[in-house]
């Protein structure tokens, strides 16, 4: 390894991160709150942890005080956990932090997302060295289960009196890392729906040419389903400007059903995963999918498994403060490249908007290949430290609004 990173104090503690397994599933998030402490005893920095669900999903608050107490705060989110590996697929121990010739750090989390939660505090150690205080509030916030929904995490702290006293007017969050020079900038996400379509019918001899079976209802619901996801990849292919959080995407998942292979069942079930537009009317969608039923000759059951609100984007327009604060200082001081984009899954921020506070997804972290949730995920040295001298600027800008 290089000593150029062996004597940097700032990879060496996003390599500690890195080392603490909060894989999925079954955390154990004791050594991780324990390390949070520590940061925050360096920074002399006042931490909370509270448990909205219980003492196995804990929520970490690193507090940097502004000077006017009036002010609305700012949060900076990211979450702790981590998705599984495949150890044998890893040319690096996936929680080794092992650092290359090229600066390269290998291991799971550095992009989805402990870098970023690393990156805040290295940002505001370099404010605070400086001598410098902000106008508003930092909140710097380290949630569990994100990597499963958040269900147990952010969901349930953002309806809780201590997220209300917190005074958040804005937040910023995860994004995901560009292979370009461009970063990626969310202020949106699509609505979650995961659909059961539970199919009725006659049930008999497999010998048979009964009417009205299960299968026959099936197979309608899954080319009217097909059928609609066509059309949207029409869409998405025919108009470059788009991305894949513009439109409604729509996967079978799980068919499931049967009890043998000559009994026609009197039921099967199919599972989709969609995620809708943030332009679709969720009621319309919702009666469509209904009508669909009704066309197959009905007594077919529609079981939610998720059902996120539709949820408003957070404004990009100078009609957010905050959002004008970020575009100047990553375009017109910083001299970067930025795309707003509608995230194409699902992160905390969904919760937080939820409670109406505007919120944008963003992880500095370009000229980097995608590899959240895959083999080898790696960050470089040089785009983390530039990640967190990008934060610094962005902080001391909103902090100051």
């Amino acid at each position: 390894m290089s000593n150029k990173w062996e004597s940097n104090a700032e990879i060496q503690r996003f390599r500690e991160y890195l080392r603490i397994r909060t894989v999925q599933p079954n955390i154990n998030y004791g050594e991780c709150i324990e390390f949070l402490k520590k940061q925050a005893r360096d920074l002399d920095l006042p931490i909370e942890i509270h448990h909205p669900y219980d003492e196995t999903k804990p929520i970490a608050v690193i507090t940097w005080h502004g000077t006017d107490p009036t002010l609305s705060s700012i949060v900076l989110n990211s979450h702790m956990d981590v998705v599984p590996v495949f150890e044998n697929l890893w040319t690096h121990p996936p929680f080794g932090a092992d650092i290359d010739e090229q600066g390269q750090i290998f291991a799971r989390g550095t992009q989805d997302m402990k870098s970023v939660g690393m990156q805040y505090l290295g940002a505001i150690k370099v404010l605070k060295d400086k001598g410098i205080r902000l106008k508003r509030t930092f909140h710097v916030i380290y949630v569990p289960d994100e990597e499963i929904g958040g269900d147990n995490g952010m969901r349930l702290f953002v309806k809780t009196e201590a997220f209300r006293r917190l005074n958040v007017g804005f937040a910023l969050d995860e994004g995901i890392a560009t292979p370009d020079e461009v970063f990626s900038v969310f202020y949106a996400e699509r609505s979650v729906w995961r659909v059961d379509f539970i199919c009725h019918g006659t049930t008999g001899h497999g010998s048979l040419l009964l009417e009205n079976t299960a299968g026959e209802k099936l197979r309608h619901i899954i080319d009217r389903m097909m059928d609609f996801r066509a059309e949207q990849q029409k869409i998405l292919k025919n108009n470059p400007e788009l991305s894949i959080g513009d439109v409604t995407t729509v996967n079978l998942t799980i068919i499931s059903g049967g009890v043998q292979s000559n009994v026609v069942p009197p039921s099967l079930t199919a599972l989709f995963d969609v995620r809708i537009a943030v332009d679709v009317d969720h009621d319309a969608f919702e009666a469509m999918l209904r009508n669909w039923c009704k066309e197959a000759g009905g007594d077919i059951d529609i079981q939610f498994v998720a059902k996120r609100p539709k949820v408003p984007p957070t404004k990009i327009d100078s009609s957010n403060p905050f959002w004008e604060a970020f575009h100047e200082t990553l375009v017109d001081d910083l001299h970067l490249k930025i795309k707003p984009l509608v995230f194409p899954g699902r992160t905390d921020s969904c919760y937080i908007r939820e409670v109406g506070v505007p919120a944008i997804g963003f992880s500095p972290l370009n000229n980097t290949p995608v590899l959240l949730h895959d083999n080898d995920e790696f960050v470089s040295a040089d785009v983390y430290l530039t990640g967190i001298s990008i934060y610094t600027k962005l902080i001391e800008k909103i902090g100051n609004l």
